[in-house]
């Protein structure tokens, strides 16, 4: 960390500008928000600081610098264009101990002013220590964007009720999840809508009707891989939760997002790894739960396509447990995007369907006759184990030997591997893959070699993608 952040009271404490320029002028805009009593050092103002001088807004104590102006100063900025004056003003401030900033050159600052996103008292700043001021400047347009101009008034509220929750709720936990049901819910649509009065009576109706200690289930569906495909619902709920039970198919970039002190148990199954069996996820799920905790189920893809997230959600729905749903994006639909593998075209695949390769085994199996049809793409989830009888089967009933396949391993990932070949090669292509690793088996699977785009652009190997003869 090259600067360490630092959010400072100025409010009545002298700051030192010197300059008198445009940029000493925005500088000041800054200071005199944040409530500085600013003292100017320069041989000319602006208009715009000539009428805060003459109003009594800043005070003008000098036209040229002496070291002893720093002498009562609680921090000093320098913004003039000539550089030995600068060097001076920074070795006096250096001298003196005083934080000291000289505008556009870094190695004479002792603070830095970061970019900023206003939402008092929400304030938000964001720094490249100098690096990257481009990037930070779209990085602040997207939190402008995102964060609504309420905020600041929510926060003020939320400051006011502060000790009167306090005092109701002894535990932090019981205050935090009263705060955060505030400013998902009611509360926070009516603060948007300026209806300060009725938003405090809804504070007030929530602080009068405490609901009981039973806690919920949030399934949440983390996509296939990349931490920029999980939803911002996925995210708000995983930032928001006191335990998270996760797959092995949760990716590492995913769980970096998880709340810091929430507790973490890794419930997945994968073949040679200790595997968590069903029944006991089912069970910690509703008795974390019944501790009054929120708990997400956190599971790669979408937890409602092969994910035995409905399995789950009856086990919290007979213990009486409230839950949510937060659907992600499924493995095949992202996997194949990242591979460049439209699951229909009109000219190659007019159907897809979604199977697993690991069924029950007191099922009836799958319909091979079905599958096994033409002009139709066939994405199967765990199917790498049984890639032989998949291929096997799929041939037995009509599917072309020469019928285009591809395996696509840890999708949407920086180390993402997709290779492609035919039916009859499947095993084979199988057994160079990584895992986890999804199968796609059609026509469509051809048109990788057109449109992969996933890191192609970089550096075609970097896509370990490999391409098997289709004669």
């Amino acid at each position: 960390m090259d600067y360490l952040p630092l959010f400072a009271d100025l409010k009545q404490r002298p700051v030192l500008v010197v300059g008198g320029g445009e940029v000493a002028a925005r500088k000041i805009r800054l200071l005199r928000q944040a409530g500085a009593r600013v003292k100017i050092v320069s041989k000319t103002l602006t208009a715009e600081l000539k009428d805060l001088q003459d109003e009594g807004k800043i005070q003008w104590i000098a036209q040229d610098f002496q070291a002893e102006q720093l002498d009562d100063i609680f921090l000093v900025i320098a913004a003039t264009n000539n550089h030995a004056l600068n060097t001076e003003i920074f070795e006096a401030a250096e001298q003196r101990q005083r934080l000291i900033n000289v505008v556009d050159d870094q190695s004479k600052c002792s603070f830095i002013f970061p970019s900023i996103v206003d939402r008092s008292p929400v304030t938000i700043a964001i720094s490249s220590a100098g690096h990257a001021p481009v990037l930070i400047r779209l990085l602040r347009e997207k939190l402008e964007a995102l964060l609504p101009q309420s905020l600041g008034e929510m926060a003020k509220i939320a400051g006011r009720w502060r000790p009167r929750i306090k005092k109701y709720f002894p535990k932090i936990k019981d205050r935090r999840r009263f705060w955060e049901k505030a400013f998902t819910g009611l509360f926070a649509h009516q603060v948007a809508k300026g209806q300060i009065t009725e938003a405090e009576a809804t504070l007030e109706n929530q602080l009068e009707n405490i609901e009981n200690t039973k806690g919920e289930i949030i399934l949440v569906g983390a996509g296939p891989g990349d931490a920029d495909l999980l939803t911002l619902r996925g995210l708000q709920a995983i930032q928001e939760a006191d335990v998270v039970l996760y797959d092995y198919l949760v990716s590492q970039s995913v769980l970096d997002m998880i709340r810091r002190d929430a507790s973490r148990f890794c419930v997945g199954k994968r073949a040679g790894h200790h595997s968590v069996a069903q029944a006991e996820t089912n069970q910690m799920l509703v008795s974390l739960a019944l501790e009054g905790k929120r708990v997400v189920r956190l599971k790669g893809g979408d937890p409602f396509i092969f994910g035995r997230g409905g399995e789950e959600l009856q086990a919290a729905k007979a213990a009486g447990i409230p839950f949510q749903v937060v659907p992600g994006i499924t493995a095949a639909s992202g996997a194949a995007a990242y591979a460049g593998i439209p699951l229909t075209h009109r000219d190659y695949s007019q159907s897809v369907v979604f199977i697993t390769g690991h069924c029950r085994k007191d099922s009836d199996g799958l319909d091979w006759a079905t599958l096994a049809r033409s002009h139709q793409t066939l994405a199967i989830y765990m199917g790498t184990v049984k890639a032989a009888q998949i291929s096997e089967q799929l041939i037995r009933y009509g599917r072309a030997t020469d019928t285009p396949v591809a395996v696509i391993a840890r999708a949407a990932t920086p180390d993402q591997q997709v290779f492609i070949g035919r039916l009859d090669q499947l095993e084979n292509l199988v057994q160079q893959a990584l895992t986890p690793a999804l199968l796609i088996i059609g026509e469509v699977a051809a048109l990788h070699s057109h449109l992969a785009w996933f890191r192609h652009q970089s550096n075609r190997e970097d896509q370990h993608s490999s391409v098997m003869n289709l004669a």
